[in-house]
């Protein structure tokens, strides 16, 4: 047993090590010097694999390069960082993480920088995949940092492609300048607001979606703008009424056009309205057209200019 009062001297490392979520120092340059078990089962990298490497290397994919670069310039500058990010396994995989960096001082310099770090997918997905919704996590300019499985259901979105693009790139052209000016609203104050509808990219096409923004970026766990993206019912049915007014419209003008041409050629030709109509019919099965058709060129005077002749008796 042991004695009374002594105390068990715990290591610095030891304590890291135990820490559930990846923890990871760099020197001011981004090279790792440190780096724990569990950024280990995050990132895929060994500690004899990722220490001496820069930290960008090993886990910024591509599409952050510039963003991990503008955040390791505020680092320097002594500003810390937190929020979602998107992040990159040694097998190439991209998830959506939740970072937050600091800075490591000694005798009030500016020495090196720590990050502490854990799948925001994991955090986020009691509250976000089991609902029929689409949702994404957007940092404050706008960046996709999580994307919940229902965007492809819904959209057919991949989630590779569009975590660590920006929202915009989903949006139709015109309703850019409408986000943008909602989520500048949006960002001064904290909170769910009132959802707006939205043109989204689907299937080659577009499609119009209810979009309920809350602003979450104080949330410990969240760090963003949550958005969850529905089919708008109401635009879906009014295109649908829309569509079948303008097949109704087309066909009652194909049939006002094809009258009026069947009253021409009976009454300039002496025949029956019956005779009339199969004389356009036998010309459109002919040349492959429709009797719509073949009853504009009627109309217009290039088709059947003249009486047909009598039937020799």
């Amino acid at each position: 047993m042991a004695e009374t009062g002594t105390a068990l001297r715990i290591e610095p490392s030891d304590q890291l090590a135990a820490i559930g979520q990846a923890v990871i120092t760099t020197d001011l340059d981004g090279v790792v010097l440190y780096w724990n078990p569990a950024a280990q089962d995050l990132y895929g990298w060994t500690p004899q694999e990722a220490i001496g490497r820069n930290i960008a290397s090993l886990t910024v994919p591509e599409v952050a390069q510039q963003v991990a670069a503008d955040i390791m310039v505020a680092l320097r500058e002594g500003v810390p960082w937190s929020g979602g990010f998107p992040v990159r396994r040694k097998d190439g995989s991209r998830f959506p993480a939740l970072v937050t960096d600091s800075g490591i001082y000694r005798d009030g310099t500016l020495i090196g920088i720590v990050g502490v770090s854990t799948n925001l997918g994991t955090a986020l997905r009691p509250l976000l995949e089991r609902s029929t919704d689409a949702a994404l996590i957007l940092r404050s300019d706008a960046v996709v940092t999580y994307a919940s499985p229902a965007v492809r259901q819904l959209f057919g979105w991949q989630h590779d492609a569009i975590i660590g693009g920006p929202i915009t790139d989903l949006l139709h052209p015109d309703d850019r300048i409408a986000l943008g000016s909602f989520l500048r609203r949006l960002l001064a104050r904290p909170g769910a607001h009132p959802p707006l509808e939205l043109r989204l990219r689907h299937a080659g096409g577009w499609t119009w979606a209810e979009a309920a923004l809350t602003n979450l970026l104080d949330d410990p766990v969240v760090r963003g703008v949550v958005c969850n993206l529905r089919l708008s019912i109401r635009r879906s049915a009014q295109e649908e009424a829309e569509a079948r007014a303008e097949q109704l419209q087309t066909a009652l003008e194909s049939r006002l056009t094809i009258e009026q041409a069947k009253g021409f050629l009976a009454g300039r030709d002496g025949t029956t309205i019956d005779a009339a109509f199969e004389r356009l019919r036998a010309h459109a099965r002919k040349h492959q057209l429709a009797i719509r058709d073949v009853s504009h060129l009627v109309l217009d005077g290039e088709l059947f200019a003249s009486k047909p002749p009598d039937p020799v008796q």
